[in-house]
């Protein structure tokens, strides 16, 4: 496989502190009195519980049925082959091009946008892109602030075209998630030329820091989007389909022309797959709502 980007730096964060094993807390408490090494055997319990592999947020934040995987890219088994990734560890690499006012930079291990009261905040991923493949991203915003007067800004991640290609504004752009701070709906879409729009609609929990992970597999002959390890929409239809090469975009959207409440979007990975490992499991879903993009030009 062509590599589709550049390296991708430091391999993996940390894995947090190592496991400690119940058995060897038990043997500290051998020759105690009953009562005490009954206290300690429970004692133990709670610890082995506290300091087990805690569930992830975008785990938890499951509310209807059971609670999924952490992320589509080990449950429909995309990792088998090549992947290019960022832990948003150290500096900003300068291939992360920032458009808009506010700040850009990476902080805590996660790449952070900061938006002003106007104006939106970007950051792009100049590199050359690619038609196919699958993009996955662990994601959380919240408002900062409130202002008076102020509107809440727009979480939005996009494939949008690589390079120096016409933009459309807007009209070839593939959305991975797009919310609105305070709300709890989350949209995934395609938009094509001339002016389609193929969109569909999640319920999930997404205010104040909640983590979720959303990923997107675009092939020949469809387009799959995923939140936290789910697959929700499958669109197969030939006017969704627009073979392009697209680049990773991440945005903190105002209103043109409005007052907003300044706001934080934070990256804690992303990854690109090629297609080559073909998915563990059904991709069965859903197709999109077909509708009308009014912004394309």
């Amino acid at each position: 496989m062509p590599a589709p980007y550049e390296s991708a730096g430091p391999a993996a964060k940390s894995s947090g502190p190592a496991e400690l094993s119940p058995r060897r807390v038990i043997r500290s408490v051998r020759g105690m009195h009953p009562l005490r090494s009954a206290l300690a055997a429970a004692l133990v319990g709670l610890l082995a519980l506290t300091l087990s592999p805690a569930v992830s947020p975008a785990q938890a934040d499951h509310y209807d049925g059971a609670p999924g995987p952490v992320h589509a890219g080990n449950t429909f088994g995309w990792y088998q082959y090549d992947v290019f990734r960022q832990e948003f560890v150290g500096p900003k690499p300068a291939f992360w091009k920032q458009d808009g006012r506010g700040i850009v930079r990476t902080q805590n291990g996660m790449l952070t946008l900061m938006s002003t009261q106007r104006g939106s905040v970007s950051a792009t991923l100049d590199l050359k892109g690619n038609t196919y493949g699958r993009w996955e991203i662990r994601m959380r915003a919240r408002t900062l602030s409130k202002v008076k007067g102020g509107k809440p800004f727009k979480v939005v991640t996009e494939l949008v075209p690589g390079g120096t290609r016409d933009q459309n504004c807007g009209g070839r752009d593939i959305g991975i998630e797009n919310f609105t701070l305070g709300s709890n709906t989350v949209k995934s879409y395609v938009h094509t030329l001339p002016n389609n729009s193929y969109r569909g609609f999640l319920g999930r929990h997404l205010r104040n820091d909640r983590w979720h992970t959303y990923a997107v597999e675009v092939a020949p002959d469809h387009i799959s989007w995923f939140v936290d390890g789910h697959v929700i929409n499958t669109e197969r239809r030939d006017g969704a389909l627009d073979p392009v090469p697209r680049q990773l975009k991440f945005e903190l959207r105002a209103q043109k022309g409005e007052k907003m409440d300044p706001a934080r979007m934070q990256m804690d990975w992303m990854r690109y797959w090629s297609m080559r490992a073909p998915n563990e499991k059904s991709i069965k879903a859903p197709q999109l709502e077909l509708s009308t993009f009014n912004g394309a030009c």
